[in-house]
């Protein structure tokens, strides 16, 4: 079996990975239309975050999020992992923080948007805004999450 790395990803050769397969996924998405509209855009876009599919969604389900909303943070942020360090997808940080995982750092994430005083309860716009204040950004994201799937 051969090991290869991937923009920060390990890859074993000769296995099989479920997509979305990820340490703290407990639900199995694969009958979930979401998790085939969210792995076709990462797939097209040729994106390491495919293989996280249902951690974002496990995520998103968890802390009751826009299903859409990480993966397109992380599309934004690094590519869907193309340019993530340290399994960093979101550019958490300043691209600082440090997680043991992709799908570590996906869950950290949802978390602390679903439960900081300075993003819960807040609308789309503003939680994008406290996110990162640069011009466009919000409009960015939101393009983003309308190429996965249109709005709900």
């Amino acid at each position: 079996m051969r090991r290869l790395l991937f923009g920060g990803f390990v890859v074993f050769a000769g296995t099989t990975l479920q997509p979305g397969a990820g340490p703290e996924q407990t639900t199995d998405y694969s009958n979930d239309p979401r998790f085939h509209a969210l792995h076709r855009f990462f797939v097209k876009t040729g994106c390491p975050a495919q293989y996280y599919t249902g951690a974002f969604l496990q995520a998103a389900d968890d802390y009751d999020l826009d299903w859409r909303l990480l993966p397109s943070l992380s599309f934004v942020e690094s590519t869907g992992g193309k340019a993530a360090r340290n399994n960093n997808l979101f550019g958490w940080d300043n691209g600082n923080a440090r997680f043991d995982s992709p799908a570590a750092g996906i869950h950290s994430v949802a978390f602390r948007l679903a439960t900081s005083e300075l993003y819960r309860h807040k609308e789309i716009d503003d939680l994008l805004t406290t996110y990162n204040s640069n011009d466009g950004y919000v409009q960015k994201v939101k393009s983003v999450m309308r190429r996965i799937s249109p709005a709900e």
